[in-house]
């Protein structure tokens, strides 16, 4: 599933390619991704409307309107938002030009198309077809019971070590578990909080009742540096990711623990990198650098 990092990209990527651009129509052979409305009032309150602004919050895409409207996409597990420029062929639909977008396997399963005023198209390819997309009136959105429970953005500026080592106060569990908590943090996923506890020195299982201060700032430390470190890379393709132009991310060729189950520990302690199984996902870790609390 797209990380903060990989959000992160695709949304950077969009503010350079679609602000100020208009809806002017849609299509999709998957009408149950719209969710909340059906596909006949979600095109008819589309249409017409004019991308004001584009953000982030956790691992929703929202498009900010020119009316009290926002766009949000999910792109869930496999799913990911490209710009072309497509042509429909039967009932499949080409690229007008060679590259990724036509050449990269992961970016020809068009289940939902934008098609905006300066003859570009937004389409989403999604393999599974788990993304969700939904417009909602802004205050709607805000007042949320959901949207409502995301944790702190932890690359703001105001999230500071103070408000990231309060969110510990009267919490239990294990440390893996608890920063892939969508509810307690936002945006940390599987290949993210591997890499954050080999660089805080951690073990998956320590439980969080049992850091220390040193901990905690070491966490605080290694959230922000790895994710500003995905961001950097264009997150991380290991399986369905692309950026909006349909190419590989580069974190997965700079990932030091994740997926390196048998290799030694980079940080060459002499350990050797095991992977164990937390909540049903997969868990990276070197056990001599990272003990268990």
């Amino acid at each position: 599933m797209p990380e903060l990092p990989e959000v992160e990209t695709i949304v950077n990527g969009l503010k350079k390619e679609v602000l100020k651009r208009t809806f002017l129509n849609i299509w999709t052979d998957a009408p149950k991704l719209v969710k909340r409305r059906t596909l006949n009032d979600f095109k008819r309150n589309i249409v017409g409307r004019k991308i004001l602004d584009i953000k982030r919050r956790a691992k929703n895409i929202l498009f900010c309107l020119d009316t009290d409207y926002v766009l949000l996409v999910h792109q869930k597990m496999s799913g990911h938002l490209l710009i072309g420029k497509w042509k429909q062929k039967g009932k499949l639909w080409v690229p007008d030009k060679k590259g990724p977008l036509s050449e990269d396997p992961m970016n020809r399963f068009l289940h939902f198309i934008f098609f905006l005023s300066d003859g570009k198209q937004i389409a989403l390819s999604d393999i599974r077809k788990f993304a969700k997309i939904e417009l909602w009136k802004k205050q709607d959105l805000l007042n949320n019971k959901e949207y409502q429970s995301i944790g702190p953005e932890p690359l703001e500026k105001e999230f500071i070590f103070k408000k990231f080592k309060d969110l510990f106060k009267n919490k239990s569990g294990k440390v893996k578990q608890v920063l892939m908590d969508q509810n307690f943090i936002a945006g940390i996923g599987n290949i993210y909080a591997s890499e954050i506890l080999l660089e805080a020195r951690l073990h998956p299982e320590s439980r969080v009742e049992h850091l220390t201060d040193e901990d905690f700032k070491n966490v605080y430390k290694a959230i922000r540096k790895i994710l500003k470190k995905g961001i950097e890379t264009g997150g991380a393709s290991r399986s369905d990711f692309r950026n909006i132009y349909g190419e590989k991310g580069g974190f997965q060729k700079v990932a030091r623990v994740y997926g390196k189950e048998g290799e030694k520990c980079p940080l060459k302690c002499g350990g050797v990198v095991k992977r164990l199984k937390i909540g049903g996902r997969s868990s990276f870790y070197c056990p001599q650098c990272q003990q268990k609390k």
